[in-house]
C-alpha cells in the first residue's frame, strides 16, 4: 500500500481528459470574482443529479436534512446488491476549494456512487456550507454535526438502512474535503459519542454462547450504540502555508489543475478575516509551527493519496510525515503520472486503481478493529462475576 514513485518529466493524458480539465479550469476562473465573491449564478449551469429510489449502476440514493436553518443535509448512497451484509459507513466530504460543489453535483454523485458500489460501503456525502458566505469553522462544524446526527439511534434507524454499521465508520474526502476530513476526525476524537450501558454487556453474556462462532455477533451487539471512526481516507488533501515549497514552485502554471493564484484565492475566501488567520494557521498549514499536538489524540489509521503533478503534493507529503512522526498509523499512495482531482475522472485507469487501494485499506483496518474488539471482549468476560 505504501509507495512513493518518481514523478515523470511530462504528464501523459488522453486528449478527452485534457479538454475536460481545460473546460473545468476556465469555469473555475469565471466564477472566482476579483472582489473575493463567487458567481453563484454561473454555477447554476453545473449539472446536478437528483436522488434516485431506483438503483442506478447498482446504487440507490436519497437525501436527509440535518438542519434546515443552515441548509445542512447529506446524500446516502446504498449499494443494493449487499442488502443482507453488514456494511461500514463512509462519511464523505467533497472537494472544490471549500467554495463550490455539493453532494448532488454530478461529478461527486458519480464518484460516491462508485465508492458505495466498489467498496461495499454506505456512503454519507455531506453537503456543507460554502465559503466565502460561510467561513471557517462552519464547514468543520457541519461535518462533526453529521457524525453527531448519525450517533443518535433514532436518526440512524430512520435514515440509514438496517445493515449500516456505524461502529465501522470511515471519514473520507478529496482536496478541500481531505482537509475537512482530517479536521473533522480530530474533532470527533475529542467528542464523547453515545456509550453503551453495562446492562447490555451482562445481557449479552447471559444469552450468548462463549464460542468463536458467536464472536462477531457479540462484538456487534457490544458496540451497537456507539459511533466509532475507525479510518480516514485523505485523497490529495488541500493544505498549504505562507511559504512556497517545492511542488508549488515547480508545477505552478504547468500542472493541468490548480495554480497558486487559485489556491490563494480559495484560502482567502475560506479563512476568517484578520489575524491570526493567514496560511500558517493550523487549519491550513496542519503540520506547521502552529500545528495542533495530535500525539496523544486517538486518531484512526489514515491513507494519504498524492499525485506527481499536483502542486499541493509536497504539503500532502508533509502531512503524511507529520502523522507518522506523531505516532499515527498512516499509509502513503503515490500516483506519479496523475494530477489534482484525477479520482473524479472514471476514464483514467488510475481512478480504478485508487478504488482498489482504498478497498484494501478498509479491509485491513476492519480486520484490526475486529481483532482488537474480540480481545477486549474476552478480557471483559474474564472480569465478570459468574452468573
Amino acid at each position: 500500500m505504501e509507495s512513493a514513485a518518481k514523478t515523470p518529466k511530462s504528464l501523459t493524458l488522453p486528449s478527452t481528459t485534457r479538454i475536460t480539465l481545460w473546460l473545468l479550469d476556465i469555469g473555475l476562473n469565471l466564477i472566482m470574482r476579483k472582489d473575493g465573491t463567487v458567481n453563484r449564478g454561473l454555477l447554476k449551469l453545473v449539472p446536478l443529479t437528483p436522488p434516485s429510489s431506483e438503483p442506478i449502476n447498482g446504487v440507490k440514493t436519497y437525501d436527509v436534512v440535518v438542519d434546515p436553518t443552515r441548509k445542512l443535509w447529506f446524500r446516502v448512497f446504498v449499494p443494493t446488491q449487499y442488502t443482507v451484509e453488514d456494511l461500514p459507513v463512509m462519511v464523505f466530504c467533497h472537494g472544490s476549494g471549500y467554495i463550490v460543489a455539493s453532494a448532488d453535483t454530478q461529478l461527486y454523485d458519480d464518484f460516491c456512487r462508485k465508492f458505495a458500489r466498489e467498496l461495499h460501503v454506505i456512503v454519507v456525502s455531506v453537503d456543507y456550507r460554502l465559503a466565502p458566505e460561510h467561513r471557517h469553522p462552519a464547514q468543520h462544524e457541519d461535518g462533526l454535526d453529521v457524525l453527531k446526527f448519525l450517533d443518535v439511534e433514532e436518526n440512524r434507524s430512520k435514515w440509514l438502512p438496517g445493515n449500516a454499521n456505524i461502529t465501522k465508520c470511515f471519514i473520507a474526502g478529496d482536496s478541500a474535503g481531505g482537509n475537512m476530513a482530517h479536521h473533522v476526525a480530530v474533532r470527533a476524537s475529542q467528542f464523547n459519542f453515545q456509550q453503551l450501558q453495562v446492562q447490555y454487556i451482562l445481557t449479552l453474556f447471559e444469552t450468548s454462547p462463549r464460542s468463536s462462532v458467536a464472536e462477531e455477533r457479540m462484538v456487534n451487539y457490544f458496540v451497537a450504540k456507539k459511533l466509532m471512526v475507525v479510518g480516514l481516507v485523505s485523497i490529495q488533501p488541500f493544505f498549504g502555508g505562507e511559504e512556497r515549497i517545492g511542488s508549488e514552485i515547480r508545477l505552478n502554471g504547468t500542472a493541468p489543475v490548480l495554480t497558486l493564484k487559485q489556491t490563494d484565492w480559495f484560502w482567502n475566501a475560506f479563512l476568517p478575516l484578520g489575524e491570526p488567520y493567514n496560511r500558517d494557521h493550523p487549519v491550513v498549514n496542519v503540520s506547521g509551527r502552529y500545528a495542533v499536538d495530535i500525539s496523544k489524540m486517538d486518531l484512526p489509521p489514515t491513507i494519504v493519496v498524492v499525485a506527481g503533478f499536483d502542486i499541493l503534493r509536497d504539503w500532502q507529503i508533509r502531512y503524511y510525515e507529520w502523522l507518522k512522526k506523531s505516532g499515527k498509523e498512516v499509509y502513503l499512495v503515490d500516483y506519479p503520472n496523475m494530477f489534482h482531482g484525477f479520482n473524479l475522472l472514471p476514464e483514467l485507469p488510475e481512478s480504478d486503481q485508487l478504488i482498489l487501494e482504498v478497498k484494501d485499506f478498509i479491509h485491513n483496518v476492519l480486520n484490526k478493529v475486529f481483532t482488537a474488539l474480540i480481545r477486549n471482549l474476552k478480557q471483559i468476560t474474564l472480569s465478570l462475576p459468574l452468573l
